[in-house]
């Protein structure tokens, strides 16, 4: 039976269809969002965590080994670390900083894979950027290059005492190291100010505390006074000093009575000496001025001494 030709679609049935294709539309782009957000966002967000974490770990084995490195130094009743100890400890604060660096660099560009920043065609925008960067941080290179140098040489390490002549710098700097990167060198000063130094810059190094020391003591005598009067009495400070358990702790031999120094108008200054344990001539020096000063009191001789440490250094005899 015929039933004639087929009906249209109604007018609602049209706009029901234009309505789902609009709202399909809509929601297109927030599933795309959704699904980056479940798969490249939940990556970044692990690989920052996990560089974080990274970081937190290198800090605490850094520190650990530290630790370790001072707690072996206080069971062995060490009065100065010794060349080992601080040469690791400079090497672990090296080491760490380097970490670091590669974790950062490493975390940076797995983060940039994942924001579909294609890495091919960053290679030319790169190498310009790297022969920018390498033109003006021609001195940033220069201080990791010599960072790397100072490490290997072991040319000081942490608690040495060291004079750092600087480019640039007309007096020479002295203190304590506290702490040694790649790039920096930081010393304290006796004064308690922290001097900051680029590896880069630092062009010649006088280390005060490697393998041993010297205190120099330079006595100015009045002419009047007998020459071998003066050297007896040194002598003998030199021997109550060496007999002082305290004192025998820090020096490696006995004071030695040198002789004349120098001769002026009316005075002459007698050296004496002390070989010590590495950064402890500051304060054998200063032990040994008072007990000379107090000696030659005791003699009725009017005399001021004149220490002198800053000359004192030494390969190991």
């Amino acid at each position: 039976m015929w039933s004639g030709p087929a009906s249209a679609d109604p007018p609602g049935g049209v706009q029901l269809d234009a309505g789902r294709a609009a709202v399909t539309g809509a929601i297109a782009p927030l599933t795309d969002f959704s699904r980056w957000v479940r798969g490249d966002l939940l990556e970044i967000v692990l690989l920052v965590l996990g560089a974080i974490l990274l970081t937190r770990l290198a800090g605490w084995l850094r520190d650990k080994i530290v630790a370790r490195i001072d707690a072996h130094a206080t069971e062995d009743d060490e009065l100065v670390r010794s060349e080992a100890a601080k040469h690791r400890h400079v090497v672990a604060q090296v080491v760490t900083w380097s970490a670091l660096a590669i974790i950062y660099v490493v975390t940076a560009v797995l983060v940039v894979q994942r924001l579909g920043v294609p890495l091919a065609g960053l290679v030319a925008p790169a190498a310009l950027l790297s022969a920018a960067l390498g033109f003006g941080l021609q001195r940033f290179v220069q201080d990791i290059g010599a960072g790397f140098f100072i490490t290997g040489e072991r040319q000081y390490g942490f608690g040495d005492v060291v004079t750092i002549a600087a480019s640039g710098v007309t007096q020479p700097v002295t203190g304590t190291v506290e702490d040694v990167t790649l790039r920096v060198t930081r010393l304290r000063s006796v004064s308690g100010e922290v001097i900051t130094t680029p590896n880069g810059q630092i062009i010649q190094v006088t280390n005060l505390s490697r393998d041993w020391a010297r205190a120099v003591i330079d006595v100015p005598v009045p002419s009047a006074v007998d020459v071998s009067h003066v050297t007896e009495i040194l002598r003998r400070v030199g021997e109550e000093a060496y007999s002082d358990d305290r004192l025998r702790k820090m020096m490696l031999d006995p004071p030695t009575v040198m002789g004349v120094e120098k001769l002026d108008v009316d005075t002459f200054s007698v050296r004496m000496v002390a070989r010590t344990l590495p950064g402890i001539q500051f304060e054998v020096g200063r032990e040994l001025r008072a007990r000379v000063a107090q000696a030659f009191r005791y003699e009725g001789i009017n005399v001021s001494a004149e220490l002198e440490t800053g000359r004192a250094t030494g390969g190991a005899s």
